[in-house]
């Protein structure tokens, strides 16, 4: 039996490959429970920097979840399942390490959910995006509801989320849901590039920047301002921070410890 999750490490960026080609990658129990482990073993490893999602194959990124699943499925069951997804996504999007989604093809339901878990995405020109619960009975489960309408703001949040419709990658790319589109050839190498392009910057930093989005997003301004300098002020103390200082005064390339 196929492995459900791959995992590869390129330098300091570890892959995670989701390993169900005959099923489009759909998420079911196994694999997010596959996912989860994964994940958390990458984040806590001191030899990775960066982590990138995708699928196997060349059809889907994950066309969803497994709707096997939902046969006969009580209330109370799939309120649980929900809560498992959306907190396996939620400390994707809480890593302290960058996390980027690589689109090989369909983010459907579950998939698009994932994707917008992760800080950055990059796509392939055939990727095609949606949320098509409504068509099942259902709503998104895993945050789509919530992070859709933050990614592209609540009108078209709701056209996809009322429709069920796809939208194609370049639609993606014009909302402001995708941060590059590229040919599915390139698409390992993009997401390879940016991983490192982010690799090479300051780690404390980076871990700071995300930090500051993310728990701004739902704050005032005044307070989105407030915590942006109480994490400035961290910064100012991190080893780090000397060493870019140092770097920039001397002319030289900063070798950043990550502390």
């Amino acid at each position: 039996m196929a492995e459900l999750l791959l995992v590869e490490d390129r330098g300091r960026v570890r892959w995670l490959t989701i390993n169900r080609p005959d099923k489009l990658n759909a998420l079911n129990r196994a694999v997010l429970e596959a996912l989860g482990e994964a994940f958390f073993a990458a984040v806590a490893s001191g030899q990775v920097g960066a982590v990138v999602i995708t699928g196997a194959g060349e059809k889907a990124f994950v066309a969803g979840a497994d709707i096997a699943e939902f046969q006969g499925m009580s209330p109370q069951q799939a309120r649980q399942l929900a809560q498992r997804g959306q907190e396996l996504f939620a400390a994707i999007e809480s890593s302290p390490k960058p996390v980027i989604a690589a689109v090989n093809g369909f983010a459907l339901g579950g998939g698009m959910e994932l994707a917008m878990a992760c800080h950055l995405r990059v796509a392939a020109e055939h990727a095609k995006f949606g949320q098509p619960e409504v068509k099942l009975g259902l709503i998104p489960g895993y945050g789509g509801t919530q992070r859709l309408p933050r990614l592209v703001g609540p009108g078209r949040a709701l056209e996809l989320l009322l429709t069920g419709k796809m939208v194609d990658a370049a639609t993606a790319l014009s909302w402001g849901l995708v941060n590059r589109l590229v040919p599915h050839s390139e698409l390992t190498t993009a997401a390879q590039a940016l991983a490192e392009e982010i690799l090479a910057v300051a780690p404390t930093a980076v871990s700071h920047c995300l930090e500051a989005v993310r728990r701004g997003l739902d704050a005032s301004l005044g307070e989105g301002l407030a915590l942006e300098a109480s994490l400035f002020g961290l910064s100012a103390a991190t080893e780090d921070f000397r060493e870019g200082v140092a770097a920039f005064l001397e002319n030289s390339n900063p070798q950043f410890p990550g502390r």
